[in-house]
């Protein structure tokens, strides 16, 4: 390697550790707050709490997120809806993205404008017809509704992600599961899917990351108590009427929180990667 090529390296690496360093700051701003005490947290931008202040007890307050239920009552609640609309959205969009990208059929390219035209319209456009519908259905108050559309393929970047990861799979294997008798659905399962398996856990794992995040659609279709799930009860934490509210306590509900998704995550970072990567590619 050249003098030119060690420098331009490490100029890279140098930018490249400066932006991890900004963009992690936040998160071990946050986890250093959760031992915090408030006049700790809001005086000063340090990570870590000030020697002798360091406060333990956040983590047990903060598993009683509210005065009847703890923190494993609102990780279920939002299980029983995030495991449903993880599978209906890996299901649904990857019938759709292989029906457009490996078939033939009139008006296919108006049909996948379409499909990429509605990426450009704001999710909250799609609630209140979604609401009034579920309304006439019965289906409001019921974690259904937060994932009954899923199963329909209604996200459309989702859809062309997998499209363009399966333009780098070649044709051939197709027609060869063709030749050996294979149906347009087994060529998918047995052939494509094991090919297709980076870019679905891609899709898997931003749908359960996002699904977490959710607080406006619970807040929408779930108004009984019983069925508050975790993003609500980390935003009803905050506002509990006390007359010092203990942020460091809500800090750390919010980190016992993100731990599973930092969890999942890290276990499939590398199918992640590999899935954004490719996804970008063309036959």
């Amino acid at each position: 390697m050249t003098k030119k090529a060690q420098i331009n390296a490490t100029l890279r690496y140098i930018i490249l550790i400066a932006v991890g360093l900004i963009l992690i700051y936040p998160l071990l701003w946050m986890i250093g707050s959760s031992f915090k005490e408030n006049e700790h947290i809001f005086g000063s931008l340090a990570i870590l709490p000030p020697a002798g202040y360091w406060r333990f007890d956040h983590f047990s307050n903060a598993w009683q997120l509210s005065t009847t239920r703890t923190m494993i009552f609102y990780y279920m609640n939002t299980l029983r809806f995030l495991i449903p609309r993880v599978v209906g959205t890996v299901v649904s969009c990857t019938l759709v993205a292989f029906a457009i990208g490996r078939f033939n059929f009139p008006g296919k390219k108006i049909f996948f404008t379409l499909v990429l035209a509605t990426m450009l319209m704001p999710e909250l456009a799609f609630r209140i017809p979604i609401f009034l519908l579920y309304n006439d259905l019965g289906l409001v108050n019921t974690f259904a509704a937060l994932y009954i559309h899923d199963f329909f393929g209604v996200n459309s970047f989702f859809v062309f992600m997998i499209i363009q990861f399966m333009r780098t799979i070649p044709r051939e294997l197709d027609e060869a599961s063709k030749i050996d008798g294979c149906g347009p659905l087994r060529t998918l399962f047995y052939v494509l899917v094991p090919v297709l398996r980076p870019i679905i856990i891609t899709v898997g794992l931003l749908t359960f990351m996002w699904g977490m995040n959710d607080l406006q659609g619970p807040l929408i279709f779930l108004h009984s108590p019983v069925n508050n799930v975790l993003a609500q009860g980390l935003s009803n934490l905050i506002q509990v009427y006390e007359e010092v509210p203990q942020f460091g306590r809500s800090f750390a509900a919010a980190l016992m929180g993100l731990l599973p998704t930092i969890a999942i995550f890290f276990t499939c970072s590398r199918y992640f990667v590999e899935g954004v990567t490719q996804s970008g590619g063309k036959e």
